[in-house]
């Protein structure tokens, strides 16, 4: 009997302690969490409930992200104009005004993106926004008169804004994000690289006119419309509503308080400057080595191709470097050498230090994109992600447009 009151006398106690401990916990007040420094902790939070998909599992997102690679690469290979200024005896002020009718298109993606997903979910998206790549292509191969491509051109910004919202917010949300993110943007980059050679062999070497460039196109947009389709086929908007479920006391919708983040509208202005640089320096290399460093026509289209190149083989691997040093450090010591080489591009009047520096601004410039990507996704809400990334990628289509058109007008 004594032993038993002991037993529960040190029993008391021990809960009395632990009451005592957990009471003193809970009145300690809360440290404030240090989301202003975005160079703090930016690792993705951890919950049992929701765990982080990857690429490889459940087995289907093997086949969903290559869709996704594929459907990057389609869209890299378009940002160039072949033979344009030549077959419709256009200057080329009046040529780059066609880079800003995709923005129009990206406008309206903006609008409608998060909807899509409520109301199709992922499916809806794989199958919308490779068919306005395909159906474009094939008005374009046909060579109509120029007001029919600018209009076209609108259906394909629609496509790129819905495609660039919807895979890189899903791989940006992903274990890894950083490698997946990098590996994406490189399959762009690679559209860039190939892009202009198949052209010059096409174009230069074949003698074949501009519009068969979209033959070639047609059929990747084929195949991107056939592999997103099938590979988001199960993704209906009921499976993104369970994957994604609201607060039910909110009273704003998905988009709106997106906008509402000034999250959003930082990572937009910052997209505006890169994307604005990245497409400029890629749509007029080859003009820049032609006129100004006196290069032939192949070793300037040499030159786009290793700008693309070099932007390849940075995403890739510097998104390894990114993952050890930190998104926010990253930025920051990326940009501090594409300044110094965009100078050595501009100011040193080499032929051979111009393409080594394009060649380096290329895998520099490369991570600064999927870097920023991972960065939202890891600080913003993940219901969020779509209309961030939308609203970006409008900035970014903007930026591009804009500065293809500055520097065209130039």
């Amino acid at each position: 009997m004594k032993t038993s009151i002991t037993a529960s006398e040190v029993g008391i106690q021990s809960l009395s302690n632990t009451s005592s401990t957990s009471l003193q916990s809970s009145q300690t007040p809360p440290t404030k969490p240090e989301l202003d420094d975005i160079s703090q902790d930016t690792s993705h939070p951890t919950t049992d409930v929701d765990p982080l998909q990857r690429w490889n599992h459940p087995r289907i997102n093997m086949f969903r992200v290559g869709a996704c690679f594929w459907g990057f690469f389609c869209k890299g290979m378009l940002d160039s104009s072949f033979g344009l200024e030549t077959y419709y005896n256009l200057t080329y002020t009046i040529i780059s005004l066609i880079f800003l009718s995709p923005f129009l298109g990206y406008i309206l993606a903006c609008t409608v993106n998060t909807s899509m997903h409520v109301r199709f979910g992922q499916r809806g998206i794989a199958i919308v926004g490779p068919l306005c790549h395909l159906i474009p292509y094939i008005v374009l191969a046909t060579h109509p008169p120029y007001a029919v491509l600018v209009i076209m051109f609108i259906f394909v910004g629609f496509g790129n804004g819905l495609i660039d919202a919807a895979w890189c917010a899903w791989i940006g949300n992903m274990a890894n994000a950083n490698q997946v993110s990098g590996v994406l943007q490189a399959c762009y980059a690679l559209g860039g690289t190939v892009a202009p050679l198949i052209a010059a062999g096409m174009l230069a070497k074949g003698g074949l006119q501009w519009w068969v460039f979209w033959y070639v196109m047609i059929a990747i947009a084929s195949i991107e419309s056939i592999s997103s389709t099938w590979a988001f086929w199960a993704q209906t908007g009921a499976v993104f509503a369970a994957e994604n479920p609201r607060d039910g006391n909110a009273k704003m919708g998905r988009m709106r308080e997106a906008f509402g983040h000034k999250l959003t509208w930082i990572f937009a202005a910052f997209v505006f400057g890169y994307v604005g640089l990245e497409v400029s320096l890629g749509g007029w290399i080859v003009e820049f080595m032609t006129r100004v460093r006196s290069a032939s026509t192949f070793n300037a289209t040499m030159t786009s191709t290793g700008f693309w190149g070099g932007m390849t083989v940075g995403r890739i691997l510097l998104s390894f470097v990114t993952a050890r040093l930190g998104e926010f450090t990253s930025v920051l010591v990326y940009l501090a050498i594409c300044l110094g080489l965009e100078l050595i591009f501009w100011l040193v009047p080499s032929f051979v230090a111009s393409a080594v520096a394009a060649a380096l601004l290329g895998m520099f410039l490369g991570p600064l994109f999927p870097t920023a990507i991972v960065l939202v996704a890891k600080l913003m809400p993940k219901e969020l992600h779509g209309g961030a990334d939308v609203a970006a990628g409008g900035g970014g289509d903007f930026g591009g447009d804009y500065g293809v058109v500055v520097f065209g007008a130039g």
